[in-house]
């Protein structure tokens, strides 16, 4: 009886993790789809990708793109036949326990070099879209006191300005 219950438990286990795998799986197809679509100024296939409420935020402090806007912004980038070409070259996907959301990480090679990315993925019938994407360079910490020199005029007036806004 108790050998019948380990045996039970132990498929229920190993069910849900090839679940997990092959969610995580779909998950990483959209993300490498996605930037490709960029890499290929797809825009239709790239915006496929997204929610209709989905946010990207930018390198740019003031780069917080809801979808509508994002759209506007990236269309001339598209229409060249030239946008932006990310590549995965590291990713941390996760799935919350009702698998309906996924957030990840993954580090990008990019024409910027290396940047970061991370976001939030949900399942809207029955397919994975990006709803929220985080677009940031990495830093060496060793240069982090050059970059404070290069940005921190523009970043002061912007601080005083958005502060002005509370």
């Amino acid at each position: 009886m108790m050998r019948n219950i380990l045996i039970v438990g132990l498929l229920f286990v190993s069910a849900t993790i090839c679940a997990q795998n092959a969610e995580k799986q779909k998950i990483n197809e959209v993300l490498d789809s996605w930037h490709m679509a960029a890499a290929n100024a797809d825009f239709e296939a790239y915006f496929d990708k997204m929610t209709k409420d989905g946010v990207f935020l930018g390198t740019d402090a003031m780069e917080n793109w809801q979808n509508d806007e994002f759209k506007s912004f990236s269309k001339p980038y598209f229409d060249k036949g030239k946008a932006w070409s990310f590549t995965s070259v590291q990713r941390n996907v996760y799935l919350s326990d009702d698998a309906e959301f996924a957030w990840f990480d993954e580090l990008l090679d990019t024409q910027m070099k290396i940047c970061r990315g991370s976001g939030v993925l949900k399942k809207i019938n029955g397919q994975w879209k990006i709803a929220h994407y985080v677009l940031s360079i990495a830093v060496p910490n060793e240069n982090v006191d050059e970059l404070i020199q290069i940005k921190e005029e523009k970043d002061d007036a912007l601080l005083l300005e958005l502060k002005k806004k509370q």
